[in-house]
């Protein structure tokens, strides 16, 4: 026995031995970290230093999925992660879209550091035409990041953009957009209230997240793109940002309760914001506003501020996101991130080798600038340790490409 000891201690052992299993990855995900601070060095000459000798803390990255479209049949992403009750699925259906040559984007999602995926995502080339003698083609596009578990948000992505095809069909004449776009989350509400009602019968998982329904929401930043002119409707702190001739125009306000008229509203509706870990309504929601949270209401509310911005010929493209971006991203930054990847040919695109930090799906369609940029964006976030889903939605709005 002893002499087995003796051999053990004075083996020499290989490199191969003494090094941790998954090492080799852990190197890849550190080269890739690298190259994404080039990246982001060309576009805001900014670095966020990363912490020193925290591999062990790191936590693995779920996957990710992107897609990217100018033309043809293209496939929506499905989300990744497991969505943690609710009924929804980690392997949710793809829904095939008809997509116009001027619709370009390309998106996003990734579960993050976060243990469940509760982010969606809906986008809706053509969606419907208006009643004008040109006949022209709205554009949606929706971001929805949900609180309490995925039912909301999924319900928002399924639901919200039948709704507000329908409340602009039914205007007889001239769309009056403010109207229209509250109206529409009003009666996602009253869908999600409704759904929420039947908590208690067999066909509702939702307990297996959390007590009530009740407790559940989401956010919603809406865009719907006209020819002439860009309809931003907003519900909690996800954001939509026009990059307009290299400037950031921010086209919604995120919802926060120490906001100064959100503050006052919720007050004179009886509530109280109480800082616990940031301001919160009742010392629990951290946005004043979104779909859902019905045990939360009146004081959080699900109508949104409408922004209605005419489009010009300096528009360059539109972002949405979740949070999770713009908590570690400003709008300057994500706007020359976005601006790099659609002006120049020459930027390499984002590492996409198996095994990677972020496992890409892509899709089947080109636009690979959109997607290239929303890729960098939700990458960028994730070397800034955002600690939330990132979702990230990239709209092209250059005309006469």
């Amino acid at each position: 026995m002893a002499g087995m000891c003796c051999g053990v201690v004075g083996e020499t052992k290989t490199p191969s031995t003494v090094e941790p299993s998954g090492g080799g990855q852990g190197r890849r995900r550190r080269m890739e970290i690298q190259q994404l601070k080039l990246f982001a060095a060309a576009a805001s000459n900014v670095v966020m230093p990363l912490p020193e000798n925290n591999h062990s803390k790191r936590r693995k990255v779920e996957g990710i999925e992107t897609i990217e479209s100018s033309g043809g049949d293209t496939a929506l992403p499905k989300e990744v992660g497991s969505s943690g009750g609710c009924g929804a699925s980690s392997e949710a259906s793809r829904e095939e879209v008809l997509d116009k040559e001027d619709s370009r984007f390309g998106l996003t999602v990734v579960c993050g550091r976060r243990r469940d995926l509760e982010d969606a995502v809906a986008v809706k080339p053509s969606l419907c035409k208006t009643k004008s003698p040109s006949s022209d083609d709205l554009h949606f596009y929706g971001v929805y990041d949900g609180h309490g578990c995925s039912h909301v948000a999924m319900k928002c992505k399924d639901r919200m953009h039948e709704i507000v095809k329908e409340e602009v069909e039914n205007c007889e004449k001239s769309i009056e957009w403010k109207e229209t776009m509250v109206k529409s989350f009003t009666r996602m509400d009253k869908d999600i209230t409704e759904w929420s009602s039947c908590a208690s019968s067999s066909n509702c998982r939702c307990e297996l997240q959390t007590p009530q329904c009740d407790a559940v929401g989401s956010t919603a930043v809406v865009a719907v793109v006209a020819p002439d002119k860009i309809v931003v409707s907003n519900c909690g702190d996800s954001r939509a940002v026009l990059c307009r001739n290299g400037v950031a125009i921010p086209l919604s306000t995120d919802h926060k309760p120490d906001r100064p008229d959100e503050l006052k509203r919720i007050e004179d509706a009886g509530g109280r914001v109480i800082y616990w870990d940031g301001a919160r309504v009742l010392g629990v929601l951290a946005m004043s506003r979104a779909i859902g949270d019905n045990y939360l209401k009146p004081y959080v509310i699900p109508e949104p501020e409408v922004t209605i911005t005419e489009r010009t010929g300096e528009d360059e493209c539109l972002i949405l996101a979740s949070d999770g971006l713009w908590d570690v991203v400003s709008n300057d930054v994500a706007c020359s991130v976005a601006r790099m990847c659609l002006s120049s040919q020459e930027v390499p695109s984002p590492p996409r080798s198996p095994g990677s930090l972020l496992n890409v799906a892509r899709g089947e369609s080109s636009d690979k600038a959109c997607s290239d940029a929303s890729i960098l964006l939700t990458k960028l976030a994730l070397a800034r340790r955002s600690t939330d889903n990132v979702s990230v939605l990239v709209v092209d709005l250059r005309r006469n490409l």
